[in-house]
């Protein structure tokens, strides 16, 4: 049974840093690829970045380069998502996503598998 499962989400001043987790199980990951996605309260989810299996870097969201730094560690089957200089408009639930090929993808609908998210919230 496939899982990822989130973690390192919380409350954080604008300006700070804050940096998520995901770890994957359950299946061999090699030629799927990972992306961080996230959704606010009343808006469609929106893609964050995204990562082959090997390491190679897809796609980032214009909204969060140069912030923000996705990559993973085979070894220990995480990913991981290194949000620096938070904004208040970062605040979001925040999704891990592995889908076969989806390694520079942006769309939800290429993502088979999702973890269950974990909240980040930056005050002003």
């Amino acid at each position: 049974q496939v899982q990822l499962v989130e973690s390192g989400g919380g409350l954080v001043q604008a300006g700070g840093s804050l940096r998520l987790s995901c770890a994957a199980s359950g299946r061999s990951f090699l030629g799927y690829g990972m992306g961080w996605f996230r959704q606010a309260p009343g808006k469609e989810r929106e893609f964050v970045a995204s990562i082959s299996w090997t390491g190679i870097t897809g796609n980032v969201a214009d909204s969060v380069k140069g912030r923000f730094t996705i990559s993973i560690e085979n070894a220990g089957n995480t990913l991981y998502l290194q949000m620096n200089n938070l904004k208040p408009e970062d605040t979001a639930l925040y999704y891990c996503a592995s889908g076969w090929a989806a390694w520079n993808s942006r769309s939800p609908s290429q993502y088979t598998y999702w973890g269950q998210g974990t909240q980040v919230t930056v005050s002003s």
